[in-house]
């Protein structure tokens, strides 16, 4: 089974309905490793060899965190500029992090229509997600469509259990290391029909 390591950043986690049922999810699961960045680093002091070493022991990264201003909240920011060190995680010697799986999982205010060429935000969040995807393919990870819960501030109890009923789900995908090749096709991994079985909702 494949180790998770989901590194989440929310620093008004105890504001978001929606985070705290995606976590309430994953939290304390088996080969699931959840690392609240905010908790542990609330003065931004990152401890560089501690977070390397959980990125070693882990196959499967994934960067959960709101979508602020169509990016992360500062702490990841920060912690991907301490963490990801050239020499160890790219340039020469720097492979680390290689053969690694990768992802975004992101909630937003908005909702899906308005993140393309014609919505209100003229670009897709894909698009706007690209440098988490170069940084990943730099450092010689396999970087997956993002997981994304959009318009939470809409989203009635039914919708959002379908949502964390996904999460679950998708940690099964990523823990039993399904073939992949299908899903870079995807905008997002919940349009993956295996996250769209069995729903009870």
């Amino acid at each position: 089974m494949k180790r998770v390591l989901i590194l989440f950043a929310h620093p008004k986690f105890e504001q978001s309905r929606t985070n705290k049922a995606l976590v309430q999810k994953v939290n304390n699961r088996e080969g699931v490793t959840f690392h609240d960045l905010y908790e542990r680093y609330p003065d931004f002091n990152i401890d560089v060899s501690l977070e390397k070493k959980l990125l070693e022991r882990h196959d499967v990264v994934v960067w959960h965190h709101p979508f602020y201003w169509y990016n992360c909240p500062p702490l990841m920011k920060q912690w991907i500029d301490v963490v990801l060190e050239f020499g160890w995680a790219y340039g020469p010697q720097g492979n680390a992090l290689e053969t690694k799986k990768c992802l975004n999982v992101i909630t937003t205010g908005g909702s899906r229509d308005i993140y393309c060429s014609e919505g209100n935000n003229h670009y897709s969040v894909n698009e706007f997600l690209r440098p988490f995807e170069q940084t990943a393919r730099l450092c010689g990870m396999q970087y997956l469509p993002p997981f994304a819960v959009m318009g939470t501030h809409k989203l009635s109890t039914q919708e959002l259990n379908h949502h964390t009923h996904q999460y679950e789900l998708l940690m099964d995908f990523l823990q039993k290391d399904m073939p992949v090749g299908d899903v870079e096709n995807c905008a997002f991994l919940n349009d993956m029909p295996e996250l769209n079985k069995n729903n009870a909702t």
